[in-house]
């Protein structure tokens, strides 16, 4: 049968691929990505949120009704921010000069008690809402494509460029009219129009439920993981059989959850002593199927990705963060024309923008004709061009801010934190490598955890990809405090010299030594990752009209 087995109606009915699907569908799908990235930009990197809902989602909700019970938290949350931020009497006490000699200076005392609480709360209802639609969209995007039909195939290959690029469209959108409106009518404001363009995103992506395709769900993936760790410990003198097929099979009347046949694959043979019959087997706990071995061996042979990916990506945020600074010390006039800091934030947005048109429709077609794979290169290819990327982009990083240092010194302005005679587009080269490597990595990463996870965990697969961008972001940040620690000569305050990172004055740091810490440490991923990948055995070929599964 098609792939489109196990896939329901809104009624709950089979899905006719005529009328469900497609990219009709999805386009409702990217809508509502734009809508509720726009104020959910600095979300991305705390997205440990989306496990719970990629969990339910999986295991005993549909996608859809997943999002539709979540989204709303979101909603309240901004609802929460924006009336602590328009009430008065929930902010903390104004700021009071401070008794010194220093003119400027200011005491501010933190908010504290129940407004502090209602701060807080705000503040983790937003993730939690945003979680599960990180986790759920993507996944429920792929359901509208069948991997058997060759022209759908191809469609779902570009919906996960287009997932990626409204995504970006929403953050151009925030960072340019969002934080305009934080700034020039307030918080409060600010944080009403988040609301409200998530509820947006919501009706608009609501509204197209009659041509949703959805999964059913099969049951919590954790306790099938579990169930053949635990068996195959109560196994482990048990010897294999020769013949595999002697091994537990999956048959419809013993588990009518699953929807997918996964054929046996080599390796791991210690958890197969789970799939074993002994004749004293007594429950799941003791004897799993194979499907349920070899979908614990794809999430086993996916870790070692995970990692890599995990080191690779910490260079990212933190080559960002640091070029919009080095950019705002800098001469940012594009002939009369004034680019304020904030504003820098969108090159690299531009240029992702640019690049993923260019990608999907001029370069992957002739790819396509070349190798054969739907997506002209397989994932880990794609991913691993996005590591090259960000070496080339370290490496060049710490050549402009030596030369930025340079002229810093050169024109007598080494104390101060802006008007360095160095035009910002020196900066555009480490920009565009930027947008390569969210073109790559991003959505290579995104689509190869998304489509290498078995169906019943393929929201899980979406919150394993945003999870390595929470990890890596908090990893980037323990990276700056230990430079900082191992650097600082003396102590600060006592004569001694701060660390590298240390002030807010880069002309009196050491960001070029940073850089190179970040170039190294991208080789270091670059060649973990090149190791593993050239040993993952895909569970589907990516040739283009191939069938990639078999089903129930």
């Amino acid at each position: 049968m098609s792939s489109s087995s196990g896939l329901v109606d809104w009624r709950g009915r089979p899905v006719d691929t005529r009328k469900h699907g497609g990219v009709r569908a999805s386009i409702f799908i990217h809508a509502m990505v734009l809508l509720t990235n726009a104020p959910n930009i600095a979300n991305v990197l705390n997205m440990v949120f989306s496990i719970p809902a990629a969990l339910l989602a999986d295991s005993y909700v549909k996608r859809f009704y997943t999002v539709i019970l979540l989204a709303p938290i979101e909603i309240i949350g901004y609802i929460v921010l924006a009336l602590q931020a328009y009430t008065p009497s929930l902010h903390p006490p104004p700021c009071s000069p401070a008794a010194t000699t220093a003119a400027a200076s200011t005491t501010c005392e933190p908010v504290r008690g129940a407004n502090l609480s209602l701060l807080l709360l705000g503040l983790y209802l937003v993730p939690i809402g945003d979680g599960a639609m990180k986790a759920c969209l993507p996944a429920l995007g792929g359901d509208q494509f069948d991997p058997a039909d060759p022209d759908e195939q191809r469609q779902e290959v570009s919906f996960y460029n287009w997932y990626t690029f409204a995504a970006s469209t929403g953050g151009f959108v925030g960072l340019v009219f969002i934080v305009w409106v934080e700034n020039s009518k307030g918080w409060g404001v600010g944080f009403a129009i988040c609301a409200a363009f998530v509820l947006l995103g919501l009706l608009v992506w609501a509204a197209a439920f009659p041509l949703y395709r959805n999964r059913l769900p099969t049951g919590s993936p954790i306790t099938r993981i579990l169930q053949v760790f635990v068996a195959a410990f109560r196994k482990r003198n048990v010897r294999l059989p020769e013949d595999p097929s002697e091994l537990k099979q999956i048959n419809q009347d013993d588990d009518n959850n699953a929807l997918e046949v996964l054929p046996r694959t080599d390796g791991f043979g210690c958890l197969e002593k789970a799939a074993v019959r002994t004749g004293n087997d007594a429950g799941a706990w003791s004897l799993c199927s194979v499907n349920q071995v070899e979908e614990t061996k794809i999430l086993l042979r996916m870790a070692p990705i995970f990692a890599a990916a995990v080191l690779g990506y910490i260079p990212m945020p933190l080559i960002l963060t640091f070029t919009v600074q080095q950019g705002s010390t800098m001469n940012t006039k594009l002939g009369s024309v004034h680019i304020s800091p904030a504003t820098l934030f969108l090159i690299p947005i531009i240029f992702q923008l640019v690049i993923l048109i260019l990608y999907d429709r001029v370069i992957v077609p002739p790819l396509r004709r070349l190798t054969g794979y739907v997506g002209g290169v397989t994932h880990l290819q794609r991913i691993g061009v996005g590591f090259i990327a960000t070496i080339m982009a370290t490496a060049v990083a710490a050549v402009v801010e030596t030369r930025r240092k340079s002229a810093a010194h050169e024109s007598s302005l080494a104390d101060g934190t802006a008007g360095i005679p160095l035009s910002v587009f020196w900066l555009t080269p480490q920009f565009f490598l930027i947008g390569i490597f969210d073109v790559t990595s991003f959505v290579g990463l995104l689509e190869f955890f998304c489509s290498e996870v078995s169906m019943g965990m393929k929201s899980i697969g979406s919150s394993i990809f945003y999870c390595i961008l929470g990890v890596s972001a908090w990893l980037g940040s323990l990276l700056i405090q230990v430079t900082n620690r191992v650097t600082r000569r003396g102590g600060k305050g006592n004569g001694g010299s701060g660390g590298w990172l240390d002030g807010a004055n880069l002309n009196n740091g050491k960001l070029e030594r940073f850089y190179v810490v970040l170039c190294i440490i991208e080789v270091v991923a670059l060649l973990s990752y090149v190791f593993f990948a050239r040993r993952y055995v895909y569970r589907n070929e990516q040739k283009v009209g191939d069938p990639r599964r078999d089903y129930v």
